[in-house]
């Protein structure tokens, strides 16, 4: 036993000694920006950043924070192993140059939850791997607007955004119920996450906050506890939204979730408007949000602009269409006189958009015909048929469904469609069509609108910038 006993501590001590002994991260470059420090400096692709101040750079939150000084000691590496250590004096937070293939800098995160309502567990089979990819990284969180549970996060991680000070930080509440919200997100560590939430607005770090409603699950009574408890984090918590859980036709297997009614959508306004009346009078803002699906469910009219507290979480879906309802009269109302000019040639264009835009779009383009006559403008809604029909976001339809539902259609002069169907910074839809390929089966021209109602307005002109 006491052989046992020695064997196992000398394997403890050489696993510590691998460990200080490990490899430092280091870095290569891919890409020098032209004109930049870096570049005068003849740093280049394939060199290695070894360190900045003499400190190894784990990510790009290390990167960043130590490129900030004023004073620099950076150490490069090249290729055949010579290393250049160069001083460097600079203005404050001016940009180095250099940029790495990952923008983390590391791994990604893999996602640690199985959550009941997890839109990537509805996905079908044989799409491309990278929609399969779970991720719940709190840098994404700084860096996209990512929204992540705290889950994959230690002390090392909390304490680094504190030292960083970095803000805001989404996260995916769901319910203040610890015990419920392990069974959410079936992690039995998913309810000591919260904890978390709690250093950092005790340090002052800004939050957003949002929770999945799940029907019969975190509705009703725990909606009310949810968000009665995220109120305490009030001023640093800034927002918090209520969307609905999006649920596709693959679920076979799959925790039983359904679908939520008129009435149900009602009752959650009704939730939504009366935190929303106590946060007012307790913090001078609304705080608590309703997404648009929850307004277009209950057929009740958009709040108005000051309901949004300055849109907060417009990328979740809270207040996207007011904002574009808002920015799109404006336009129409400046009388700009190129675009008007332009709105005056007869033309017929056709827009497709999802089922939850629709309506509304609809209802801009009858305003513009009606001050500009000459123009006819269709717009069409695509059912989703490869997710199925309860998603009505334009951002998940196929370039397939849009093929197919406007194959044989007169479409006039032009086809507008909404930047939210495209990869980002690429002209590829989500089930990897090209926008050329729908553009030639169509046969018609093609214009990608941004998400913004002065964009809207002057593509019905006929003034944006084209994709052909």
């Amino acid at each position: 036993m006491g052989q046992e006993m020695k064997a196992e501590m000398e394997k403890k001590i050489e696993q510590k000694s691998e460990q200080k002994s490990a490899p430092k991260k280091e870095h290569k470059i891919y890409r020098v920006i032209p004109g930049s420090i870096a570049d005068q400096l003849e740093v280049e692709p394939g060199d290695i950043l070894v360190s900045v101040n003499g400190q190894e750079i784990e990510d790009v939150f290390d990167y960043q924070y130590q490129m900030n000084d004023e004073r620099l000691t950076v150490l490069i590496r090249k290729p055949d192993g010579e290393e250049w250590e160069m001083e460097i004096e600079k203005e404050y937070e001016e940009d180095f140059g250099i940029e790495f293939e990952n923008g983390l800098m590391d791994e990604y995160r893999t996602c640690r939850n199985k959550c009941i309502f997890c839109f990537i567990d509805q996905m079908p089979p044989g799409m491309r791997e990278t929609l399969y990819f779970k991720d719940d990284d709190s840098r994404l969180s700084f860096l996209q607007g990512n929204y992540v549970t705290l889950t994959n996060m230690g002390d090392k991680d909390i304490e680094r955004i504190i030292r960083y000070k970095l803000a805001p930080i989404n996260i995916s509440v769901q319910t203040m119920n610890p015990k419920l919200r392990c069974k959410m997100l079936q992690n039995r560590f998913a309810g000591e996450a919260l904890l978390k939430m709690k250093r950092l607005y005790e340090v002052g770090i800004a939050m957003n906050g949002q929770v999945v409603l799940c029907k019969g699950v975190n509705d009703k009574e725990e909606l009310e506890y949810t968000l009665e408890q995220l109120k305490a984090y009030c001023p640093h918590m800034e927002s918090v939204s209520v969307v609905p859980a999006g649920l596709t036709k693959y679920r076979d297997g799959l925790f039983q979730l359904d679908m939520f009614s008129k009435k149900d959508a009602k009752e959650v306004l009704e939730t939504v408007r009366r935190h929303q009346a106590d946060c007012m009078e307790r913090f001078q803002m609304h705080f608590i949000h309703a997404s648009d699906e929850w307004y277009l469910l209950a057929e009740e009219e958009l709040p108005n602009a000051k309901s949004y507290d300055g849109y907060l979480q417009l990328e979740n879906g809270v207040g996207m269409l007011r904002l574009l309802l808002d920015e799109f009269h404006e336009a129409l109302n400046n009388k700009e006189e190129t675009c008007a000019f332009l709105a005056q040639k007869p033309e017929c264009i056709s827009v497709a958009t999802g089922e939850l835009a629709a309506p509304y779009i609809r209802a801009l383009a009858k305003e513009f015909m009606r001050r500009f006559p000459k123009k006819r403008i269709e717009v069409i809604a695509i059912r989703n048929d490869f997710f199925g029909e309860f998603i009505t976001v334009a951002g998940l339809l196929t370039g397939r469904d849009i093929l197919a539902q406007l194959k044989g259609r007169r479409l006039g002069e032009r086809l507008l469609l909404p930047c939210s169907l495209l990869r980002s910074g690429e002209e590829v839809f989500l089930d990897d069509m090209t926008l050329s390929e729908l553009k030639n089966s169509l046969q018609v021209e093609t214009v990608i609108v941004n998400s913004n109602g002065q964009d809207l307005y002057d593509a019905f002109c006929g003034s944006q910038n084209r994709r052909k």
